[in-house]
């Protein structure tokens, strides 16, 4: 069967009380719309339609880095869930197969409840819930599996208030038939939107079969305020832990760890606390994470230790075995196997050769305050600690650099560079110089006093 998606990405989510478009805000480091699009691209779909309104620039730069292959389309006015869609299906001309309609608000529906909706045997399914307060959620009028009507809350009767099946506005109906529902709605209610919750009625007048499937409250939840954010949050950080967990990971602190949507963390890699994961990072199995991390965009190969106190952005590649010690930060730079950066260095836009040891305190001086320039060290070199390698430049393999240099021509192999300006020794001065500063000191005291 032939799976097409349609995510409602219009709204300006006023509750939020924010000028970024609500969906871009961000949950486990990726937009909330991101989290709706993983969940629907897990059934392989074939159109990806995304249905943008408010902040549509925004909305679309943004989908360019997470889902290139999805399509925007634009509702210019905000006219219900119903005209949303209605907006998508020009995009969906000649699609033969199931639509999807998700949320880009939603970000907690899985895979397997979107499967168990495509397999109801139904010509429209219903994404249910059981409301521990049904608060104001539309209600799902039902028999049993068999779907009535959906009824919004602004035009529910008391008896209908009373139900706590509510409904959590993720639907899945055949392509034509959607096309052909939609085209007949209304706007003949209490808010003059167009609803899409109305295409079950139509539907049953048409001798239509609809059916509710139902899920967990939780994985319905939708984001309309800071504070909602900050409970989804939590939720998807419970989550991501109890996975690791089971995946055989261990997590010393587990509350303390935090995760992206996209980290990948292999089984017996070891994770200490307070350790952050940004976003865009793979640690391999028995890899170990030191305390007080913070790692972005990153690849840490098998046996590779960092920490504690270590800060990886995009484009740190760790080879098998590598060390990254305390206070290192690591940029747009490959260390080959066997590398050992102990403490108090930054290595930005570097080639490191395999069993090379980098002093503490060095630094690749990679920006001339226009361009970015790459410093590439081979295998073996031993860089003293503060060491300045001022790129671009090249130290060859089995090098050594003194310690305090300042390296600003390339090294060849198995040279050792010092690049230090000359000592001078002045005998007897020091005692004259304390006596002049103290007196200074002295003097300004006094001043002070009076």
């Amino acid at each position: 069967m032939s799976i097409a998606l349609i995510v409602l990405a219009a709204g300006q989510g006023t509750r939020m009380n924010s000028d970024l478009p609500k969906v871009l805000h961000r949950l486990g480091g990726a937009p909330l719309v991101a989290h709706a699009l993983r969940a629907g691209r897990a059934l392989e779909p074939a159109r990806v339609v995304v249905v943008a309104g408010h902040g549509a620039e925004r909305v679309t730069r943004a989908l360019a880095a997470h889902d290139p292959e999805a399509d925007v389309v634009l509702q210019t006015e905000q006219l219900g869930t119903g005209h949303a869609v209605a907006q998508a299906l020009p995009a969906l001309a000649g699609f033969e197969g199931r639509v999807v309609v998700l949320y880009g608000d939603t970000p907690f529906i899985r895979p397997e409840t979107l499967e168990a909706m495509l397999a109801a045997e139904a010509d429209v399914a219903v994404l249910g819930f059981e409301a521990a307060d049904p608060g104001r959620y539309g209600r799902l009028v039902a028999d049993g599996a068999m779907l009535e009507r959906i009824v919004e809350f602004k035009d529910a009767t008391d008896e209908e208030r009373a139900i706590t099946l509510c409904n959590s506005g993720v639907i899945a109906c055949d392509a034509g038939l959607l096309a052909d529902l939609v085209a007949g709605l209304s706007n003949d209610n209490a808010a003059g939107e167009y609803y899409l919750t109305d295409i079950v009625s139509a539907a049953r007048a048409q001798g239509r079969r609809a059916a509710v499937v139902t899920c967990p409250e939780d994985e319905t939840l939708g984001i309309n305020t800071r504070a909602e954010l900050a409970r989804a949050e939590a939720l998807f950080q419970q989550r991501m832990r109890a996975e690791a967990l089971e995946n055989g990971v261990t997590l010393s602190a587990p509350d303390t760890v935090f995760f992206a949507l996209d980290t990948h963390v292999g089984r017996d890699a070891i994770i200490g606390q307070n350790v952050v994961f940004g976003p865009g990072v793979t640690v391999e199995s028995g890899a170990e994470i030191l305390p007080f991390c913070h790692l972005e965009g990153c690849h840490i190969s098998r046996g590779a230790t960092v920490g504690p106190f270590a800060r990886l952005r995009p484009g740190a590649e760790l080879a098998e075995d590598v060390h990254v010690g305390n206070f290192v930060e690591v940029k747009n730079a490959i260390l080959s196997e066997g590398v050992k950066v102990g403490h108090l260095t930054y290595l930005g836009d570097a080639d490191i050769g395999e069993a090379t040891n980098i002093g503490a305190g060095t630094i690749t001086c990679n920006y001339d305050g226009v361009m970015k320039h790459r410093t590439t060290i081979g295998a073996r070199a031993f860089i003293g600690s503060d060491t300045m390698l001022v790129a671009p430049v090249t130290v060859g393999d089995d090098a050594l650099t003194g310690s305090g240099s300042v390296i600003t021509e390339d090294v060849p192999a198995g040279a050792v560079a010092l690049g230090r300006a000359k000592q001078v020794n002045k005998p007897g001065l020091a005692g004259k110089l304390f006596e002049m500063l103290r007196a200074e000191k002295a003097r300004r005291s006094a001043k002070k006093d009076h």
